[in-house]
């Protein structure tokens, strides 16, 4: 956190107050100056503005500074703090971002958008209960957002709260029928309950959804092999791979929330023969 005077924050105090950061001291000084709160507030949103605008252009440590001081300059301001929140959220600062995400929402308890940016904090953080909570607070003020529901779906996924995660990602598709994402999880979700059958039917809908998804399409490979389907599983496991070879790495998929069922066989259908071959011409391919 920066200090209330930063050495960034001099500068700009300096110049509301007619004075420069070199100015020597004086051995009579009659009057102190004020500091004009009003054009304090104008650049604290002014600096809010600009970091809103390269948060835009993902320059998120450049708006990050802009966002802490204009912090510093309109404290009570939540738009502020909820944007000083997100900034810390694009960079992985978890914690900075639950204290500023918690200051805006001392501000401005109604603000959906802060209760869902603080479920996602909460979900980065393993918190999950925590993160639904916050989710579903969003959602009962503002529920016509598709992409809190499936982020509440990932969070009972992950309780192993199945029919209540089936039940998320049935509403936001409800909301987006092209939401392919809340179909994939759907399978997902299927089959880490053991209906197979489902599973398949569900990355097959998210593919007509998008049929350029790599994630759905490997999803199906692995559960096709495992069924037999030796012949089309390795083809639509080629094609995937060949899309996007981060799907390879086991511990990508398991960050894709790809349950132990799915990923057990997963590390099976990847070290078929035909498919290292692949993996290895996809290397090969990439290099310089």
């Amino acid at each position: 956190m920066l200090k209330r005077f930063s050495i960034l924050f001099l500068p700009l105090v300096a110049g509301l107050i007619g004075l420069s950061p070199s100015a020597q001291a004086q051995v009579f000084v009659p009057h102190v100056p004020q500091l004009d709160e009003a054009r304090l507030e104008q650049q604290g949103l002014t600096l809010a503005q600009e970091a809103a605008q390269l948060s835009q252009f993902n320059q998120f440590e450049l708006a990050l500074v802009r966002a802490q001081l204009a912090s510093q300059l309109v404290p009570q301001n939540a738009q502020v703090w909820g944007l000083l929140g997100s900034l810390y959220v694009q960079l992985n600062q978890n914690e900075d971002a639950i204290r500023a995400l918690q200051q805006a929402r001392s501000l401005d308890s109604e603000n959906p958008a802060v209760l869902f940016a603080l479920g996602t904090v909460y979900f980065r953080t393993e918190d999950y209960a925590r993160s639904a909570e916050l989710i579903e607070a969003g959602l009962e003020i503002k529920g016509d957002e598709p992409a809190a529901y499936f982020d509440l779906g990932n969070a009972y996924f992950m309780m192993k709260r199945y029919n209540d995660a089936i039940e998320a990602y049935e509403e936001a598709i409800d909301l987006d029928e092209a939401f392919w994402p809340a179909i994939n999880n759907i399978g997902l979700v299927q089959y880490e309950q053991g209906d197979v059958d489902a599973a398949v039917e569900s990355w097959q809908e998210a593919l007509e959804v998008d049929a350029e998804q790599p994630e759905p399409q490997l999803a199906l490979a692995v559960a096709l092999y495992g069924a037999g389907s030796q012949a089309e599983a390795l083809t639509q496991g080629e094609a995937a791979l060949q899309k996007d070879a981060r799907y390879a790495d086991l511990e990508f998929l398991k960050d894709n929330l790809w349950g132990d069922r799915l990923l057990a066989e997963a590390e099976r259908f990847l070290q078929l023969p035909r498919i290292r071959d692949s993996l290895a011409r996809i290397q090969r391919s990439s290099q310089p």
